[in-house]
Protein backbone atom coordinates (compact mmCIF):
# COMPACT_ATOMS: atom_id res chain seq x y z
CA UNK A 1 0.00 0.00 0.00
CA UNK A 2 1.26 2.84 -0.74
CA UNK A 3 0.75 6.23 1.77
CA UNK A 4 0.35 9.02 -1.03
CA UNK A 5 -2.15 6.47 -3.21
CA UNK A 6 -4.00 6.02 0.56
CA UNK A 7 -4.22 9.95 1.38
CA UNK A 8 -5.20 11.27 -2.08
CA UNK A 9 -7.83 8.65 -2.52
CA UNK A 10 -9.23 9.87 1.20
CA UNK A 11 -9.12 13.36 -0.42
CA UNK A 12 -11.30 12.56 -3.17
CA UNK A 13 -13.50 10.68 -0.93
CA UNK A 14 -13.78 14.09 1.36
CA UNK A 15 -14.48 16.05 -1.89
CA UNK A 16 -16.99 13.79 -3.38
CA UNK A 17 -18.98 12.63 0.21
CA UNK A 18 -18.61 16.77 1.88
CA UNK A 19 -19.33 17.80 -1.72
CA UNK A 20 -22.09 16.21 -2.20
CA UNK A 21 -23.60 16.63 0.98
CA UNK A 22 -23.10 20.42 0.64
CA UNK A 23 -24.91 20.29 -3.01
CA UNK A 24 -28.10 18.24 -1.24
CA UNK A 25 -27.89 21.05 1.53
CA UNK A 26 -27.89 24.12 -0.83
CA UNK A 27 -30.73 22.47 -2.99
CA UNK A 28 -33.05 21.69 -0.41
CA UNK A 29 -31.99 23.84 2.62
CA UNK A 30 -31.25 27.11 0.75
CA UNK A 31 -33.80 26.39 -1.94
CA UNK A 32 -31.40 26.18 -4.89
CA UNK A 33 -33.52 23.46 -6.28
CA UNK A 34 -33.61 19.91 -6.91
CA UNK A 35 -31.11 19.90 -9.79
CA UNK A 36 -28.43 20.90 -7.17
CA UNK A 37 -29.79 17.97 -5.03
CA UNK A 38 -29.37 15.87 -8.03
CA UNK A 39 -26.07 16.95 -8.33
CA UNK A 40 -25.44 15.97 -4.54
CA UNK A 41 -26.84 12.82 -4.94
CA UNK A 42 -24.35 12.09 -8.14
CA UNK A 43 -21.61 12.77 -6.00
CA UNK A 44 -22.41 10.69 -2.83
CA UNK A 45 -22.61 8.08 -5.21
CA UNK A 46 -19.06 8.57 -5.85
CA UNK A 47 -17.92 8.93 -2.86
CA UNK A 48 -18.99 5.44 -2.11
CA UNK A 49 -17.03 4.21 -5.61
CA UNK A 50 -13.93 6.27 -4.41
CA UNK A 51 -14.02 4.57 -0.79
CA UNK A 52 -13.93 1.09 -2.55
CA UNK A 53 -10.42 1.88 -4.26
CA UNK A 54 -8.57 1.96 -0.76
CA UNK A 55 -5.63 0.07 -0.50
CA UNK A 56 -6.38 -1.77 2.33
CA UNK A 57 -8.99 -4.65 2.40
CA UNK A 58 -10.96 -3.95 5.50
CA UNK A 59 -14.02 -2.26 5.28
CA UNK A 60 -14.27 -1.25 8.87
CA UNK A 61 -10.87 -0.14 8.62
CA UNK A 62 -10.93 2.30 6.08
CA UNK A 63 -14.51 3.97 7.05
CA UNK A 64 -13.19 4.24 10.56
CA UNK A 65 -10.35 6.26 9.38
CA UNK A 66 -12.50 8.04 6.70
CA UNK A 67 -14.19 9.38 9.64
CA UNK A 68 -11.46 11.44 10.78
CA UNK A 69 -10.75 12.66 7.26
CA UNK A 70 -14.58 13.86 6.90
CA UNK A 71 -14.19 15.60 10.56
CA UNK A 72 -11.54 17.43 8.95
CA UNK A 73 -12.72 18.32 5.46
CA UNK A 74 -16.15 19.42 6.42
CA UNK A 75 -14.07 21.94 8.77
CA UNK A 76 -12.13 23.02 5.69
CA UNK A 77 -15.05 22.77 3.22
CA UNK A 78 -17.10 25.01 5.25
CA UNK A 79 -14.42 28.15 5.51
CA UNK A 80 -13.61 28.07 1.83
CA UNK A 81 -17.41 27.88 1.04
CA UNK A 82 -19.23 29.15 3.47
CA UNK A 83 -17.43 31.57 5.29
CA UNK A 84 -16.88 29.57 9.10
CA UNK A 85 -13.96 30.21 10.60
CA UNK A 86 -13.27 27.20 13.11
CA UNK A 87 -11.85 28.13 16.39
CA UNK A 88 -8.85 26.73 18.71
CA UNK A 89 -11.19 23.66 19.72
CA UNK A 90 -12.41 22.48 15.92
CA UNK A 91 -8.94 23.01 14.98
CA UNK A 92 -7.85 20.71 17.77
CA UNK A 93 -10.00 18.51 17.50
CA UNK A 94 -9.66 18.09 13.63
CA UNK A 95 -6.21 17.50 14.28
CA UNK A 96 -7.08 14.56 17.01
CA UNK A 97 -8.94 12.97 14.20
CA UNK A 98 -6.93 13.13 11.46
CA UNK A 99 -4.16 11.18 14.19
CA UNK A 100 -6.65 8.52 14.32
CA UNK A 101 -6.48 8.48 10.63
CA UNK A 102 -2.86 8.11 10.95
CA UNK A 103 -3.14 5.34 13.96
CA UNK A 104 -5.43 3.36 12.17
CA UNK A 105 -4.41 3.40 8.72
CA UNK A 106 -0.75 3.61 8.65
CA UNK A 107 0.40 2.12 11.84
CA UNK A 108 2.98 -0.39 11.42
CA UNK A 109 0.67 -4.25 11.97
CA UNK A 110 2.45 -7.55 12.64
CA UNK A 111 1.53 -10.51 10.14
Amino acid sequence: MTVARSILLFVLAALAEIGGAWLIWQGVREHRGWLWAGAGVVALGLYGFVATLQPDASFGRILAAYGGVFVAGSLVWGMVADGFRPDRWDVAGALVCLVGVALIMYAPRSG
